[in-house]
C-alpha cells in the first residue's frame, strides 16, 4: 500500500551533503532524535483532490506535537498509521480557515470514536480560546448527547483547554522547548511562527509570513527551517488590469496581488535561507508549482540542502538527517 521510494529527485535538488540523506527506511537514532511528518503541505482555503491542507507534527522524547490543522489532517494521521487520540497538543501559527479547518474533527471525532480520555491543548494567537468555546457550543448537541446521554464518554476527553499566546516560550515538557515568535503576514495580526528544540535538535516552522527578521533571528542554527512559499511577486500573471479576473481564476489581479504580498515567493525564500544557513530547508504550504521552474529562483542566492515537501513525507533528525516519502494513492 505504502511505496518509500528512493529520493532521486532530492540529490538532484540538494546536491551532495554528508548530513542529509534519502533511504527506503528511516533509521533510529535514539531519545534524542525528532521526526517531522508533513501530513500536508497545501496552501490556501483550496480543495485539491491530490493534496491535503497544511498541517505538521513533530514527534520529539514521547511527545506529539501539532502545528496546523489543515483539510485532511485525519486523513493523512490514518494513512501513516499514527492515532489522533494521541495527539492533544495543538499550535496554531494563525486563525485562516485553511490552518485551523480540521480543528472541529481533532476535538470530536476521537473522543467519539475511541472514547479519548484526555483534554486536548490548544495554543495560538488572540482568539484562539475565543474560537475553541465557540466551536464546543456548536457541537453542544453532539457532545452533550455522547457525554451524557447514550455513550457516556468521557467529559475529560472532549475538554479543550485554549490559550492565546505571547512571544516566547510557550511550552516546556520532557526536555522539549517550544518557542513562539511574531511573524509578517500582512494585516493577518497576530500571526505566530514556532521553533521546537529537543536534545540539541531543532525545527522552526515559520507559518505564513512575508520575510521576517524575527524568523531569521529564531532560525540561527536550527537543523530543519521549513518555510511557507507563495506565488512569485513577479509572476507575468499579476500584470494587468487590476479589476481584470485572473485567467481560470475568481480573484481579480489586485486581490491575488495582495495575497501575493502576505507571502514569501522563491526569490525571497532564497535570501532567507541563504542567512540562515539551516542544514536542511524545506518548503510546505506552497501552491501546486512545478519545483524545478520555480528551483532557479531560490538558487539566486541560496545553495545549500533544499526540499519541496510532500505530503507524509517524514523527516528525522539525529546525528544526519533522513528522509522517507509515503506514495499514497492519489499522489500527484
Amino acid at each position: 500500500m505504502k511505496s518509500l521510494t528512493t529520493l532521486v529527485g532530492f540529490l538532484l535538488l540538494t546536491g551532495p551533503h554528508p548530513l542529509v540523506h534519502s533511504q527506503t527506511a528511516v533509521a533510529t537514532s535514539g531519545d534524542s532524535s525528532m521526526r517531522i511528518v508533513l501530513l500536508g503541505t497545501k496552501s490556501g482555503p483550496v480543495t485539491d483532490a491530490q493534496r491535503l491542507g497544511i498541517s505538521t507534527l513533530i514527534l520529539a522524547g514521547g511527545e506529539k506535537l501539532l502545528f496546523d490543522c489543515g483539510r485532511g489532517l485525519t486523513t493523512g494521521m490514518a494513512r501513516l498509521t499514527i492515532n489522533p487520540a494521541d495527539v492533544t497538543k495543538v499550535f496554531l501559527t494563525h486563525l485562516h480557515s485553511d490552518h485551523i479547518v480540521s480543528l472541529p474533527e481533532l476535538v470530536l471525532f476521537p473522543w467519539a470514536s475511541q472514547g479519548r480520555a484526555a483534554p486536548l491543548k490548544v495554543w495560538g494567537p488572540d482568539g484562539t480560546r475565543s474560537m475553541v468555546n465557540h466551536l464546543q457550543q456548536a457541537f453542544s448537541f453532539d457532545i452533550h448527547i455522547r457525554r451524557d446521554v447514550d455513550e457516556k464518554f468521557s467529559p475529560e476527553g472532549i475538554r479543550v483547554i485554549a490559550s492565546d499566546i505571547r512571544e516566547g516560550v510557550i511550552h516546556e515538557v520532557n526536555g522539549i522547548k517550544v518557542s513562539a515568535f511574531l511573524v509578517d503576514h500582512g494585516p493577518v495580526k497576530p500571526a505566530f511562527g514556532y521553533r521546537v528544540d529537543y536534545q540539541g535538535h531543532s525545527v522552526v516552522i515559520s507559518g505564513d509570513t512575508k520575510p521576517s527578521e524575527a524568523l531569521v533571528k529564531n532560525s540561527q542554527g536550527v537543523d530543519v527551517l521549513i518555510h511557507e512559499l507563495g506565488q512569485s511577486k513577479h509572476s507575468p500573471a499579476l500584470t494587468g488590469p487590476p479589476d481584470e479576473l485572473m485567467p481560470n481564476l475568481r480573484l481579480t489581479r489586485r486581490q491575488a496581488r495582495t495575497i501575493a504580498d502576505h507571502h514569501t515567493d522563491a526569490e525571497e525564500a532564497g535570501h532567507v535561507f541563504e542567512r540562515v544557513r539551516p542544514k536542511l530547508a524545506v518548503f510546505s504550504h506552497f501552491p501546486n508549482i512545478v519545483p524545478s521552474e520555480v528551483l532557479p529562483l531560490v538558487r539566486q542566492s541560496y545553495s545549500g540542502p533544499l526540499e519541496f515537501g510532500e505530503d507524509l513525507m517524514t523527516i528525522e533528525i539525529g546525528s544526519s538527517i533522513n528522509i522517507r516519502r509515503d506514495a499514497p494513492t492519489n499522489k500527484q
